[in-house]
This record gives structure tokens, sequence and C-alpha cells, in this order.
């Protein structure tokens, strides 16, 4: 681990003054830091100043609205999210996939906004800095060449995060605070398809809340291939909700990670409004492997991890289809 380099940290009270502390050049969030410092500490990064949102007022949070959606505040803790008991009632997927995030310990610490926007990952990047200074840096940080796809002109580092794709099927959305005042977005809209870029944030946005639809009518549940059973990254992860109306699907929604540079949705067209059966399993097997794009991100076979998105989408559809 190296030294931290010196920076100034800054500790707002209000939105407003958040913003306009991450406006300044050089300024990076920091709420729970379970992703952020490590990275740190490894070289990768160099903030001038660390906004610190620990003291923004009303930044957490978990309510249910009148009409009967869920507002989450960025500053939630994990911890909060799976254990909260509205959740866990009407928004299960949502209660599963934040207990399934790293270990117990840094659930307690880490925020729902922070895992949102987490870093991407890739076995090139996410080394110490002699290492990574050995191979002539990645195009992710510092150099000029992705190691995953030599000739690319864009990076590959995938995003590994497990809260996302269970919103995304649950059709959230999010509020972004910045110098222009407040705006809305589909959360599927807040990430880029490239590795290095990866939010479509502009200078001094931030993500301030998280909006849930009710669950009316949908089941949903979240699944993720991983090494060990705790603490890891998903390898390979999928979200699904699925709305059943007699023999056929009414409505579904398929969210992968761990795969892309970004939580993806899968197209379902040609499954929405049939039965389910070999003849859909097929075709939607076809949308998430055209959708998925796994490369040697991780030191897990590529091919395991394809696999394993496939049986994963496959089984979370037929459990939730026989439920419904």
């Amino acid at each position: 681990m190296n030294a931290l380099h010196e920076l100034r940290t800054v500790r707002p009270s209000s939105v407003d003054d958040a913003t306009r502390a991450l406006a300044e050049s050089g300024a990076q969030a920091l709420a729970g830091g379970t992703d952020l410092l490590p990275n740190l500490r490894r070289g990768i990064g160099a903030p001038l100043v660390l906004v610190d949102l620990g003291a923004v007022a009303g930044l957490a949070g978990i309510d249910v609205q009148p009409d009967g959606s869920l507002r989450l505040g960025a500053a939630t803790t994990l911890a909060a999210l799976a254990g909260h008991p509205s959740v866990r009632a009407d928004w299960p997927v949502l209660a599963k996939a934040a207990s399934l995030v790293a270990g117990p310990t840094h659930r307690e610490a880490a925020t729902l906004g922070g895992n949102l926007c987490q870093d991407t990952r890739c076995v090139f990047y996410n080394q110490s800095d002699w290492w990574r200074a050995g191979n002539g840096w990645c195009l992710k940080y510092r150099g000029d060449k992705c190691h995953v796809v030599v000739k690319s002109d864009r990076c590959y580092a995938t995003y590994h995060g497990d809260v996302a794709p269970a919103l995304i099927a649950l059709d959230a959305g999010v509020e972004i605070a910045g110098p222009g005042g407040m705006r809305t977005l589909p959360l599927a809209a807040l990430y880029v398809e490239d590795g290095r870029q990866r939010l479509t944030l502009s200078s001094g946005e931030w993500l301030t809340a998280v909006v849930v639809p009710p669950s009316a009518g949908w089941r949903a549940d979240y699944a993720k291939a991983r090494i060990r059973d705790a603490v890891d990254f998903p390898l390979a992860g999928a979200a699904v909700a699925l709305r059943r109306d007699g023999h056929r699907i009414a409505g579904l929604r398929v969210a992968i990670t761990g795969t892309n540079s970004a939580p993806l949705v899968v197209p379902t067209l040609g499954v929405v409004g049939a039965t389910w059966d070999a003849e859909s399993a097929a075709v939607l097997a076809k949308a998430v492997q055209a959708t998925a794009n796994v490369l040697a991100t991780t030191v897990a076979p590529v091919r395991y991890r394809r696999r394993m998105l496939l049986a994963l989408v496959r089984r979370l559809v037929d459990e939730l289809w026989n439920e419904g």
C-alpha cells in the first residue's frame, strides 16, 4: 500500500454546498469510502479535494411514499437497506442484492450512492502501483493501452455492482444534483459503456437519491456467480423482474452485471407476451448473449462467466414464472 498523497478534505452540510465543492477542479465525492479509499492507497487516482458527504442533511433515509413508491437517500448504508422491514417485504430483491455486497462490516459503512457509482474493475487495473508501473500502466489510468483489447481506443474495465441490476430490474430512477439544479433520469441512463468514463454525470453533479416504483404485480430476484460465498464481486450477475398473466409473460425486465463496463438492460421484446417455454428461453438466451461482452478482465475464465450468466438468467426466470 502507498501512503496517501497530500489532499484537502471538505465536509459540506447541505446539497448546495456539496454541489459547489464537487464542481471544484480535482474534487471527488467520499461517502463510505469502501471502494475509493483502497484505490487511493494503491495509488489509483489522485484527487486534490475529497468532498465528505457524511454531514449533508437529509441524505440518508428509507421512506415509503404515499403513492407506494420507495425513496432511498444516497447516504443510506447497504446494511440498513438489506435489513429494512418495508424493503424486505415489498422489494425483497433489493434487500437481497444489498445483503450480497462484500462482508457485514463493509455493508455497515458502504452507501447506496457509492455502491451505484463504484469504479469499474480490471485485473490490469486493481493492482499495486509497482505492478501497474511495470506493465506500462493501462488506458484506464495513466497509460495509453488497454491490456484486455490491445488495439482498442476505449477501456473495457468491468462494472461489478450487485445493487444496480436489481434496481434497474425494478425500473428505478435517480435524482441528480448539480450546478444546473436537480434532474432525474432512469438508473440505467446513469451509466456509460466505457470502463474509463463510467457515468453520465457532468462536473459537479452527484447522486442524491433513488426512487423505486411500487412493486404491484411484479416479482423479482437477483443472483450472482462468485468464487467465494462472501466478500467477492460478481463474476457474472443477473436481476430479473417478471409479471405473469395466466399463461403468458405480461412483463419482463432483465439486467446484467459483472460482464460489461456498465450494468445493462437485456432486450426482452421477443419474450414478453409469450408463454415461458423452451422456445422463449432460447430467444432470451440469444438476447443475453448479444448484450453481454465478457472479456478477460478478471482471473475467472471468460467461458465460465458467459455460461454462468446464461444459467443464472434461465434459473431466475424459471423460478419467478413458477412462483407466479
